[in-house]
């Protein structure tokens, strides 16, 4: 059995079947699920990066700076003869370059701000409020100064990358530092430049698919020693199989580009088959999405909620539309590098804190307001996230029918928090 088949029926096994308390309890260290043991081994990765300022924005959209082209791929190791999904996770809105003195330094000059704003000094309160603009520029700048390594956000969706890629995707994660770094005052169109990158990177991918050249040619190394790696992606890449993963900002970009007016600007050979917005924010202009099918997943304590893509597009949508709301979910966590457990310069908990330990206030709307919620930790969030987006994309980019009572809410999923709260609209008949 190939790797593909073995992951995919492991992935139905875990999703469909009941299993038994003490295997729930023992399964809560790993954020894998339903992959057979050893399968992550089984799962490569690789890197590449084409420059910090490669991607120039298309010239009609009026965005102003360069972002980086780069991506970190995993696959199955056997890529065997067959021809695998693609699936393309863009990152939100997050700071740009690790800078921990800058970060010392900025968290010094707001304590120092707001006890002079206290005492009324307010020749104090404006010099640290320019020592705090100093280092956001630091934290925020684009390409880093050197010696500053990049805040690597791109990475912070491995669990996810490679549990797909362990059931026969090709996962790659984009980075939108540059993107990050420009955007402030260009809200009304930082939504159509994310579009752009992911139909660039697209692009690339198609043509290294289909002749083995293009930028990707010769670019891929190894993530941990850098040495160039020679990995054969021609003929194995779908691209008439395409879904995209956004968070964040990342999220508004993803629900832009499979907006019903944008699918014209798809490359050629590229078709954009089904999208998943972790927490996706509002992308100003509210285009229809009513002919991908789409998830999108929000927390109840996510302090940036702002998108209602499901609310915009039920009753016009052509296709199954999914909104799964997490109870004591938040924002940060679906990536590893913006929530506290990684260390990284910048990681936070964006959530209010409730009442007592372990609990979160309610920001969702709908909910009493500031309501104690149980928090879910980290690790139970993208357990979540890894088991609905695995659901999601086998069924919508292998048609595989089967996890369609999971992912319409007739049947929960075994071994994760009770926490889940199901919306599904069906294809509007026509």
């Amino acid at each position: 059995m190939t790797l593909a088949a073995l992951a995919t029926a492991a992935v139905a096994a875990a999703l469909l079947n009941p299993i038994s308390a003490a295997a729930s309890a023992a399964s809560t260290s790993s954020v894998s699920i339903g992959v057979p043991p050893g399968a992550a081994q089984r799962v490569e990765s690789v890197r590449y990066n084409l420059g910090d300022q490669a991607f120039k924005p298309p010239a009609e959209i009026g965005y102003v700076g360069d972002n980086e082209l780069n991506g970190v791929v995993y696959y199955p190791k056997d890529l065997g003869r067959g021809t695998h999904p693609l699936i393309m996770i863009e990152h939100g809105y997050w700071g740009t370059c690790a800078d921990r003195d800058a970060e010392r330094r900025q968290n010094a000059a707001i304590r120092a701000r707001d006890a002079a704003t206290a005492a009324g000094n307010t020749a104090e309160v404006e010099r640290q409020e320019k020592i705090i603009n100093e280092m956001a520029a630091r934290l925020w700048g684009w390409p880093c100064r050197s010696g500053v390594p990049q805040l690597p956000s791109l990475v912070g969706y491995e669990y996810l990358g490679r549990q797909l890629a362990a059931a026969g995707f090709v996962v790659v994660s984009i980075g939108t530092n540059g993107i990050n770094a420009n955007d402030p005052g260009q809200a009304d169109t930082t939504f159509y430049n994310r579009a752009a990158l992911i139909n660039k990177q697209l692009e690339m991918w198609q043509q290294l698919s289909t002749t083995g050249r293009g930028p990707l040619r010769g670019s891929f190394v190894d993530p941990q020693s850098g040495r160039h790696r020679d990995v054969d992606f021609r003929g194995h890449v779908d691209l008439t199989r395409v879904g995209t993963i956004g968070h964040s900002r990342g999220g508004g970009g993803v629900m832009q580009q499979a907006a019903d007016v944008r699918r014209d600007q798809w490359p050629a050979g590229v078709q954009v088959k089904a999208v998943f917005g972790l927490a996706p924010v509002f992308n100003w202009n509210g285009e229809a999405v009513t002919r991908t099918p789409f998830a999108v997943m929000w927390g109840t304590c996510d302090s940036d909620n702002s998108g209602s893509y499901f609310e915009d597009n039920v009753g016009a949508n052509r296709v199954p539309i999914y909104k799964y709301t997490l109870t004591g979910g938040n924002h940060d966590s679906f990536n590893t590098q913006w929530s506290p457990s990684s260390g990284q310069v910048g990681s936070r908990d964006d959530a209010e804190p409730g009442s007592r330990p372990g609990y979160c206030r309610s920001q969702f709307p709908g909910d009493d307001s500031h309501r104690d919620q149980k928090a879910l930790t980290e690790e139970q969030q993208r357990r979540i996230a890894t088991a609905y987006a695995s659901a999601f994309f086998l069924r919508h980019l292998q048609g595989q029918r089967q996890y369609d009572p999971v992912l319409n809410g007739v049947r929960r999923l075994p071994n994760l928090p009770d926490a889940v709260q199901v919306k599904f609209a069906p294809p509007v008949a026509r």
